[in-house]
Formats: structure tokens, C-alpha cells, sequence
């Protein structure tokens, strides 16, 4: 298999773990997810934290595009956000694989 396909499926197993837990999260809570951290008790904010991580790159497309469509924003910006998405994603995805191998 080539290194440009290895690449694009890593970095698809990325954004479909951030879309699954993006997805999960707004089934349960009613909402989708955000970067806003709250408040709440130390523990409880960590895995918050970890959470946004992970599910980063569909908030950060999901914004991209909202941006774009409503607020008509650049269509430069949206192509910058897809890129930090496209490498967050392939970080996750690759953490994800890396993690599923050992296991």
C-alpha cells in the first residue's frame, strides 16, 4: 500500500473518532460540542478537556463551515481550518491505530 493511502486512512480513522464523539455527546446532552471548557470539579474538567481534544477536529470543521456558509467568512479561512483539521486528525488517528495495535 502506498504512503498516501496509509496517510488518508489514518487520518480518516481521525475524524471519524472526533465525528463519533462529537455525535455521542450532542445525542446525550442535547448539544453540540464546543471548545468552552466548564467550570466544574477538577477531574470533571480534565476529562472535558480530553474530550474537546479528541472530538477537535469535527468542532473545529463544523465551525469552519458554519462560518463560511452564514457568517460568509473567507473561503481562505475555511481551507486553513480544514488543514489544522486534516493534521489534528491525523495525530488522533494515528495515536488511535498506534493504541489498537498494542492493545
Amino acid at each position: 500500500m502506498s504512503e498516501a493511502l496509509v496517510f488518508a486512512y489514518v487520518m480518516a480513522v481521525g475524524f471519524v473518532l472526533a465525528g463519533l464523539l462529537s455525535s455521542f455527546i450532542q445525542l446525550v446532552s442535547g448539544e453540540p460540542m464546543r471548545f468552552a471548557v466548564e467550570h466544574r470539579s477538577f477531574t470533571k474538567s480534565i476529562g472535558s478537556v480530553l474530550l474537546r481534544v479528541l472530538a477537535g477536529p469535527e468542532i473545529l470543521m463544523r465551525n469552519a463551515w458554519r462560518g463560511m456558509i452564514f457568517e460568509r467568512r473567507s473561503k481562505v479561512w475555511f481551507w486553513l481550518a480544514a488543514g489544522v483539521a486534516g493534521f489534528w486528525s491525523l495525530l488522533i488517528g494515528s495515536l488511535l491505530i498506534d493504541v489498537l495495535l498494542a492493545v
